[in-house]
C-alpha cells in the first residue's frame, strides 16, 4: 500500500468511526491527530501554502470519487505521502481502529439461496452437503 493509500484508507477509517457509537476515544484521537498532521502539510513542495488541502479535508457533501481523486492528488502535491509523521498518524488510526473493530465495510454480499457462505474476516468453516 502507498502513503496516499494508507492515508486515504485511514481517513475513510476515521470517518466511518466518528459517526459509530462504538469508536473509543483512542480511535477518535487517533483519527484527529491524523488530520492535524495533514493540516500542517499544507505547503507544497515548491512553497506555496495549499488551502484546498484543509477545505478537502472539511468536505462533506462531495462525491466520494471526485472527494478521494482530488485529495489524493493534495497529498502528493504537499509531500504527505511521504511524510513520517503523517504515516505514522495514518497507521496508528487504522491499528486502532482494527483493534476497536471499527472499519469501513469491505463486503458487500447478495447470498440469495446460497449454501456455504461465510462473510468476514480469518473465519473457518467446515461444510458437509449431502
Amino acid at each position: 500500500m502507498t502513503g496516499v493509500e494508507l492515508i486515504l484508507a485511514a481517513l475513510a477509517t476515521g470517518a466511518a468511526a466518528g459517526v459509530s457509537e462504538s469508536a473509543g476515544s483512542a480511535v477518535r484521537d487517533a483519527y484527529a491527530g491524523l488530520r492535524d498532521a495533514l493540516r500542517r502539510r499544507r505547503v507544497t513542495e515548491d512553497g506555496r501554502e495549499d488551502a484546498e488541502t484543509g477545505e478537502l479535508l472539511e468536505a462533506e457533501e462531495i462525491e466520494p470519487g471526485l472527494w478521494e481523486a482530488r485529495l489524493r492528488e493534495r497529498l502528493v502535491e504537499v509531500g504527505a505521502d511521504r511524510d513520517e509523521d503523517v504515516i505514522a498518524a495514518a497507521r496508528l488510526l487504522l491499528e486502532r481502529a482494527d483493534r476497536a473493530d471499527v472499519r469501513p465495510a469491505h463486503y458487500e454480499v447478495h447470498a440469495d439461496q446460497a449454501k456455504g457462505v461465510q462473510v468476514g474476516d480469518h473465519n473457518t468453516q467446515t461444510n458437509t452437503f449431502s
